[in-house]
């Protein structure tokens, strides 16, 4: 029996890999997979694939591709989610901000610097035409994190997935002030490079089972109230949000990595850009 640690965010994006992992899917191929959940996001987990704390990410392209570029050991082996992160755009209830418009030159939360909130806020910037280069953050880790820091006033504004912090715009705590969809697939299995050399027919078998479990996930008899009761969301939100997901069973093709690395680079968020065969194995 070999081990794997595997990390991702506790969001409904990963429940498939929660349902391989309690059937016994990956025991049944010699391999006891170890999800470790992860609430402050791409940038932890980046740090965790550095530092060999988790061996495999579900993780957003954007952070990945940055950090594989600035040094990280790692390589993107399948997209997981095929489809956009609809970014929702949030301010406490009882802030002043009615519109984005609202927002230009105001402080922005973030989990952690290289993290999706970080990268998207310059992605948002950037389409509102505002100057990237005077954006201001303050860290706040986690979504409790960002609640406390925009309730306090220490920031102003807070990107997150648009249905997970919907329960907290419906209870009056947040008011989202709109969107900003990824211009990509917004997840990405990637691995570090010392398990793709050492435990390559592991990551393949592994592979192989999220796929069979993400490719009929929709298909599962009431899994809108599955999901709804895990993830304390109401069961239309999730009837919507399973409307608009796709799990892919593929590789990101090339034109794919090139558009988040020239997104990136735009922004200045890069220095270079790397060729295609050392972002994908």
């Amino acid at each position: 029996m070999k081990t794997i640690k595997i990390t991702g965010v506790p969001e409904h994006f990963n429940l498939p890999w929660h349902f391989a992992i309690e059937e016994g899917a990956f025991l049944q191929r010699g391999i006891d997979l170890q999800w470790i959940d992860t609430p402050e996001g791409t940038g932890k987990m980046c740090k965790m694939l550095r530092d060999g704390e988790a061996d495999i990410a579900i993780i957003l392209t954007e952070g990945i591709v940055r950090d594989i570029v600035s040094g990280n050991p790692s390589r993107i082996v399948q997209t997981y989610v095929g489809s956009p992160l609809i970014w929702g755009i949030h301010v406490a209830e009882a802030s002043p901000f009615q519109t984005v418009e609202d927002l230009k030159d105001k402080k922005v939360a973030i989990s952690r610097y290289g993290s999706g909130s970080h990268l998207m806020a310059f992605v948002n910037a950037k389409k509102m035409g505002w100057d990237t280069s005077t954006l201001n953050f303050e860290i706040v880790n986690t979504i409790d994190g960002a609640v406390q820091a925009l309730t306090e006033g220490r920031a102003d504004y807070f990107m997150w997935e648009g249905f997970m912090t919907k329960p907290l715009v419906d209870q009056g705590i947040f008011r989202r002030v709109g969107d900003c969809p990824t211009p990509w697939p917004c997840f990405v299995i990637a691995a570090r490079e010392e398990i793709l050399q050492k435990e390559a027919s592991l990551v393949k078998h592994i592979l192989e089972v999220i796929n069979i479990y993400t490719d009929d996930f929709k298909q599962i008899p009431s899994i809108d109230r599955t999901l709804a009761n895990r993830f304390d969301q109401r069961p239309e939100d999730i009837r919507q949000w399973l409307s608009l997901t796709k799990w892919s069973q593929s590789v990101p093709g090339v034109e794919i990595l090139d558009a988040v690395q020239d997104e990136l680079l735009s922004l200045k968020l890069i220095e270079e850009k790397k060729a295609y065969d050392q972002l994908v194995k």
